[in-house]
């Protein structure tokens, strides 16, 4: 799906599980987040003394129900601290950046500032809170600063991080409040992962699976109050975790679990990753001209099938089959027979259920797929994504071609017999690691149906070209040697014989490849002129039987008319057959141009030039 989609991230929808907040009421949060600062910094002015113990009691009575501008301020204050994002200014003329004074100096101003993350998704998600007024203006190793509506700096020390993994699908931090010294444990991350660490809910997996419908990517966020002593066990834990020789991984991932577990649901939030340009009449290309589109994506199923539909490889009026999740082998004979009784309808199947159908019916589950228009993998890991493409390989005995943009992709693309990488957001990854190169799925149209069909035509006719003229000069000198009694007298010596092969034929046959049957224009035009080379019958054993033949009767009729025409003029036959054998040569080339190019003109009269100007110093071999 990120192939399809331009990977700019712009936030869509706040979840709070009784209230959802889209882009036309987002003015609404803004308000809610002005006055709920507005109240904190009024009650620490007014009562500093006061303040901190009043707010000490909230995590102990959670059964009270929050108001929706708490919750708010909790959601917004949550997304703001729980990420991997840096805010970087653009460094002022005249202000030296050397000192670590400068960067008080520097000025915090919306326009100096830019967000760097490795994920576009968490960029958005802090550029939003900014847009309703809570900013990350500054972030190093140990602490990140927030700013309020009103202009307050809040600034929260980093205790631990636990990066997002493919695996755990999962991001957390814990971060202590500088002025109420509270520690929290923030956490967001994939529904699937979320929703058996947080506590229990009747409304996330529903508006999960609501937001995917609408193409909407989901993070869930939870958060968990810690008391000193808390995060001081775990602390030490934790150490002793990563300090461990044998199974360490396993060890701190087994800490952090101790840790997420019953924890609070603050929100669920939806980014949207819009269509790239011309997604939709490049994919119908593709399907004109006979290609079968599989997408292969870790998304959610109801994200999958939404792009799916919105780009047109599942068009709306047709069937889709979502395979239901299996676990055993019942289960998956049931389920494939079910879908062997529909027609004509593309196929949506998550990794887990593949994974299954493939174990135990792996010949019947390729026959089934290959025959839908289109079939969607979803919640696929790299390692499966390379998998099916080597099963499509030896299964159906067909060439595929697998395109990504993202470094998950890169194990997928060298499966596969021709890779092309995206240059996009995620980096080059993919493009490094593929055969060829591209900065947007649209250029996917270009580069099969004009170059890879000129591709193919032209190294065709320059093969059997190569091929015909090493083999007409073979014939002649068999010909020649079997006339006079199967003499090993050589028929053309010394500079004749790198003379044919390089300047007097070598610029025409190499010109081939300027030549084209169709202009562009009509190969994208007509994909379906792009059919027509899964037949393979541009090169082919009759192709090259043919062209033998010819090889065989234009060498054998050039020596033999040569000995019969000029019985009289015998001394000068090597003249007269190599004259006639260049000629012919160059004529063969003329009649096999389709579109004639200004170099292919240039070539011919070249080497015929050539010729002509190398006999004034060809007579010892012609004599």
């Amino acid at each position: 799906t990120g192939t399809l989609t331009q990977n700019e991230m712009i936030f869509k929808r706040l979840h709070l599980g009784t209230v959802s907040y889209g882009t036309d009421t987002m003015d609404e949060i803004q308000s809610h987040i002005i006055n709920s600062y507005s109240q904190v910094h009024s009650q620490n002015s007014g009562s500093s003394t006061s303040s901190t113990p009043s707010r000490k009691p909230q995590p102990s009575a959670p059964k009270v129900r929050k108001s929706v501008s708490s919750r708010i301020h909790e959601a917004v204050k949550a997304i703001a601290l729980c990420h991997n994002v840096t805010p970087v200014y653009e460094s002022r003329a005249g202000v030296s950046a050397e000192t670590e004074y400068a960067e008080v100096d520097q000025d915090f101003s919306d326009e100096n500032r830019t967000y760097q993350a490795s994920s576009p998704d968490e960029v958005a998600l802090v550029q939003w809170t900014e847009s309703v007024g809570l900013t990350l203006v500054n972030r190093d190793l140990t602490s990140m600063q927030l700013k309020t509506p009103g202009g307050h700096i809040l600034t929260y020390y980093i205790l631990q991080i636990f990066p997002f993994t493919s695996e755990s699908k999962r991001m957390g931090i814990i971060v202590r409040d500088e002025s109420s010294g509270e520690i929290t444990f923030y956490m967001k991350g994939a529904d699937v992962a979320m929703s058996t660490i947080v506590q229990y809910n009747d409304w996330l997996e529903e508006e999960c699976g609501n937001m995917a419908r609408e193409g909407l990517r989901t993070l869930v966020v939870a958060k968990k109050s810690l008391t000193e002593e808390q995060y001081q066990d775990f602390e030490s834990r934790y150490n002793q975790a990563k300090l461990s020789i044998h199974d360490r991984n396993l060890k701190v991932a087994a800490v952090v679990e101790s840790l997420e577990r019953e924890m609070e649901l603050l929100c669920l939030t939806g980014v949207e990753d819009q269509l790239q340009a011309d997604v939709r009449p490049t994919l119908e290309m593709l399907r004109n001209a006979g290609i079968k589109i599989w997408m292969l994506t870790g998304d959610k199923l109801e994200t999958a099938t939404c792009i799916a539909k919105s780009s047109h490889l599942v068009s709306r009026t047709q069937d889709i089959h979502i395979f239901r999740p299996v676990t055993t082998r019942g289960e998956a004979h049931l389920e494939l027979n079910a879908f062997r009784r529909k027609h004509d309808c593309a196929l949506v199947i998550s990794g887990d259920s593949l994974e299954v159908c493939l174990k135990y019916y792996e010949h019947e589950f390729v026959e089934l797929a290959c025959q839908c228009p289109a079939v969607v993998c979803c919640r696929c890991s790299p390692t499966q994504k390379a998998h099916i493409v080597k099963l499509l390989q030896h299964h159906t005995g067909k060439r595929t071609c697998a395109i990504g943009d993202g470094g998950n992709d890169v194990s997928m693309i060298q499966a596969a017999d021709c890779g092309i990488g995206i240059e996009g957001k995620e980096g080059k990854q993919a493009s490094l690691a593929a055969d060829f190169s591209i900065t947007q799925f649209k250029h996917i149209g270009r580069l099969l149906m004009v170059h890879g069909r000129n591709s193919y035509k032209r190294s065709a006719a320059l093969g059997q070209f190569v091929m015909h003229r090493g083999l007409i000069i073979s014939t002649m000198q068999a010909v020649f040697s079997s006339v006079f009694y199967f003499a090993s007298v050589p028929l053309y010596q010394g500079f004749l014989m790198v003379g044919y092969a390089t300047i007097y034929t070598m610029f025409p046959v190499f010109s081939l490849v300027l030549d084209q049957d169709v202009k562009p224009e009509m190969a994208l035009l007509y994909p379906e002129l792009y059919k027509d080379l899964t037949k393979g019958r541009s090169l082919s054993f009759k192709t090259f039987l043919i062209w033998v033949l010819i090889s065989i009767y234009q060498g054998g009729i050039l020596m033999y008319g040569a000995l019969l025409l000029f019985e009289s003029e015998f001394v000068h036959v090597v003249a007269i057959s190599f004259t006639a054998l260049i000629l012919t040569e160059l004529l063969m080339v003329a009649l096999t141009i389709r579109t004639w190019h200004w170099l292919m003109v240039v070539a011919e009269f070249l080497s015929l030039g050539c010729y002509v100007a190398s006999l004034a110093f060809l007579n010892e071999y012609f004599g």
